[in-house]
């Protein structure tokens, strides 16, 4: 699991847990997330899963960082974390940072994981798709180091360091072995930026050195996107910086169906926080009962098998059941999030809870 590559990075005990039992941080975000993850817990109580909840609120329209560091300082309790995405506003002053971009960089969470998986029952152009992402996750364009030189001029600073490339280079390989998987390929723009993405081409070469058993190629981000759309199927493991791996991880979510259906995690050496893998607030459906609950779900069983929870593998089979005879409105269907939900959970009850089986 991702769990023991950490373990065998860089060495640390698992997260706390208390007569059994796991405490995990709860930011219900704005958008669809909270009522997303007030279906998550809906589920846990329902399956008796050994995890409690603290849950911390977010207020995006705080120009303060107070909030957002509770959230920070609970997830340092706690280790682990289950969140819907914090809306960045573009209207506030630039001096408010994203909380988002905090909250990884506070907790370096560096590595950005999104599995990009073909669903049974979900129509869509290219079929058996099967890519893992894995993107640097705290710094390049997102380091909000910008400011505006003269009138009408901003320079913004992309930051690339030897450290960050070497260790998401080494977390992109480690877990390709551990998956089995015989292709890792590096998404850069080297041709232009020969000194920042430069060195993160070359850390990844580096890396590759020591992994002769996996092969390793490279590829300019303009092709990339368009080999994805046209020909996704020659793709395994990707790898790059952070502003690719924003763009990429949309682009994978649209060829399996959507932004609905693709879970997303952030490892770090000590914390892990469980998403979607498109970070959308989904502010226009909000309250209409009408989301997709299956990212957002898996993300959740993701985080099981962080927790060395051994449901991991029934609540997977309980979601893909669902998408074989229940759509959402973004698959066409006309299910709504509570039916999906009832319907999963249907489901457990016709198998008996999870309880004995942790």
């Amino acid at each position: 699991t991702v769990w023991e590559i950490m373990k065998y990075i860089f060495n640390i005990p698992p997260p706390a847990k208390y007569g059994g039992r796991h405490t995990v941080t709860l930011i219900p975000g704005d958008g669809i997330g909270p009522e997303l993850l007030s279906h998550v817990t809906e589920v846990f109580r329902y399956s008796c899963v050994p995890v409690d909840f603290e849950v911390v609120n977010v207020n995006s329209a705080l120009e303060t960082e107070d909030d957002i560091n509770n959230a920070i300082t609970a997830i340092r309790r706690n280790g682990v974390a289950l969140k819907g995405n914090i809306e960045t506003k573009h209207t506030m002053p630039p001096s408010v940072k994203s909380r988002n971009n905090l909250l990884r960089t506070s907790l370096d969470l560096y590595a950005n994981v999104m599995h990009c998986q073909s669903l049974p029952g979900v129509q869509t152009r290219h079929k058996n798709i099967d890519i893992l992402i894995i993107r640097e996750n705290t710094e390049g364009e997102y380091s909000n180091l910008e400011h505006e030189s003269a009138s009408g001029v901003v320079e913004s600073l992309k930051i690339i360091t030897r450290y960050n490339s070497l260790r998401v280079a080494e977390y992109a390989f480690q877990l390709a072995r551990e998956k089995g998987r015989r292709r890792v390929t590096a998404v850069h723009k080297a041709n232009i930026m020969k000194l920042g993405d430069g060195l993160f081409l070359e850390c990844c070469r580096e890396v590759a050195s020591g992994y002769p058993d996996i092969t390793f190629d490279s590829m300019i981000v303009d092709n990339t996107t368009m080999q994805l759309v046209s020909k996704p199927h020659q793709f395994d493991v990707m790898v790059m910086p952070n502003l690719y791996g924003n763009v990429v991880s949309n682009v994978c979510a649209g060829l399996v169906g959507g932004p609905g259906l693709v879970p997303g995690a952030n490892y770090g050496r000590d914390y892990a926080v469980f998403e979607t893998a498109t970070r959308n607030t989904g502010k226009s459906i909000a309250g209409k009962n009408i989301a997709n609950p299956t990212a957002m779900l898996l993300a959740s069983c993701m985080m099981l098998d962080h927790l060395n929870k051994f449901c991991i593998v029934p609540c997977i089979f309980n979601i893909i059941f669902f998408l074989l005879q229940l759509h959402t409105a973004d698959l066409g269907g006309q299910g709504t999030t509570l039916e999906v939900v009832q319907s999963i959970m249907r489901n457990i009850q016709s198998k008996g809870q999870l309880t004995a089986e942790m």
